[in-house]
């Protein structure tokens, strides 16, 4: 992510498992509540949903879904992340997110590189994840903690929705295992074992989807998009361009609206043509009457 102003916003066991990966919808959680950590602080609440579940996709890129801070609150954020295909979708995204680096330097991920991983699918609708403790060797509180594990949650389910593995129109579940047993408390807070879904109000109100950080865009052509949990709600955008110094001044602002359309809802788009430059991108939900813009995202870009 980057600190932006300005922009036009035009955007896996039964007797046979199956090593693959799959998708969570919205639901309650067997995992600990989240009743008063980070994410709770803030002058707003974020929406009471959870993030809209990921649909087939034909590129090979993992979805993986990093912790990342906006402001005093702390949501989950997806990034798309090339990975190897030797091995299935789900333990590629999950490997991805225990051992890489977020793209956006606001994105941070308290897992660790386990020594072994490996996930299946059984029935329609459970992902089974079995890591091995090593993953667990960070330091965190509770409150972190149940975020965690619904950072590989949200990522597993993701996975298994994006590469077709499961049928994204149902609710998807995952138990996860440590080194082949239940029961184990992970990071010292949350019991594990029991089936989970996707746990609502954990993702980003707001989130730019493209461009992702870093990239280069060719021909000045940039396209936008993003997606809002507040369908047909206001957003503000503005884009920054860098100068020489490497200071950044105001270039573009404006707003838009999230659509509120059936199987588009929350969605936002812009398309732009910007010169040759540096560029940063800030989105965010507009304030109601004179209170502040919340849960601001940015992105970094350039244009070659």
């Amino acid at each position: 992510m980057g600190r932006v102003q300005a922009l036009a916003l035009a955007a896996v066991l039964t007797a046979v498992p199956v090593l693959a990966g799959c998708v969570a919808e919205p639901g309650p959680s067997p995992t600990s509540p989240l009743a008063s950590g980070p994410a709770a602080t803030g002058s707003a609440a974020p929406p009471s949903t959870s993030a809209p579940l990921e649909t087939t996709q034909s590129s090979n890129k993992a979805p993986v879904y990093w912790i990342g801070r906006s402001n005093s609150n702390i949501f989950l954020y997806r990034e798309f992340r090339d990975v190897p295909e030797q091995e299935n979708p789900v333990t590629r995204a999950l490997r991805a997110m225990m051992s890489d680096k977020p793209l956006d330097p606001d994105f941070f991920t308290p897992w660790q590189n386990p020594g072994k991983l490996a996930t299946s699918i059984s029935g329609k609708d459970v992902i089974t994840v079995d890591v091995s403790e090593d993953a667990f060797n960070s330091n965190l509180d509770a409150d972190m903690a149940a975020r965690a594990v619904q950072q590989l949650v949200y990522t597993a389910t993701a996975a298994a929705a994006s590469s077709g593995l499961i049928d994204s129109g149902q609710q998807i579940r995952v138990r996860i295992l440590v080194d082949g047993h239940t029961d184990y408390m992970a990071f010292g807070h949350v019991q594990l074992g029991a089936l989970m879904t996707r746990q609502a109000g954990l993702v980003a109100p707001v989130w730019i989807v493209d461009p992702q950080e870093g990239v280069e865009v060719a021909d000045g052509s940039v396209k936008i998009t993003g997606r809002s949990l507040s369908a047909g709600g206001k957003l503000r955008w503005q884009i920054l361009r860098g100068g020489e110094n490497g200071a950044k001044a105001p270039f573009l602002t404006g707003e838009t609206t999230a659509s509120s359309d059936q199987g588009q809802a929350g969605v936002f788009t812009l398309a732009l043509t910007l010169p040759t430059g540096d560029y940063e991108l800030k989105v965010a939900q507009a304030g109601t009457g004179e209170g502040p813009d919340q849960f601001e995202d940015t992105r970094t870009f350039k244009v070659r």
